[in-house]
């Protein structure tokens, strides 16, 4: 696992929120529900609706475009979906939020 920087403690939003940001050259989204931090891909997977303009609910991520929800511990949809999003593992340190990115078995060859 490799961890990056995401944000600096200034920029982390104080409130409920959903935030895009680009990291390693991935747009992802940071999201702030119920006071947890959650990193996920940006769009859905459904009909790629960007989920900038989407909202929680019970601990569920939304999708703008056609409702689908996602969950945001698991990254798996919901009953019947039969889809899923992916979810990045997120750590607060001393100067602000990082994320953590699965290392592929090539990328180790060349590091």
């Amino acid at each position: 696992m490799r961890w990056f920087k995401a944000l600096n403690n200034f920029q982390i939003s104080k409130g409920d929120s959903i935030q895009v940001i680009k990291v390693e050259g991935k747009q992802i989204c940071i999201i702030k529900e119920g006071g947890q931090l959650f990193a996920t891909q940006a769009y859905c997977p459904h009909a790629g609706g960007h989920f900038s303009g989407g909202w929680c609910k019970n601990g569920n991520l939304i999708c703008p475009v056609h409702r689908y929800e996602y969950s945001l511990k698991t990254g798996r949809g919901i009953e019947g979906q039969g889809d899923y999003i992916n979810i990045y593992p997120t750590e607060i340190r001393e100067d602000g939020l990082y994320i953590g990115f699965e290392e592929s078995w090539w990328s180790k060859l060349w590091s």
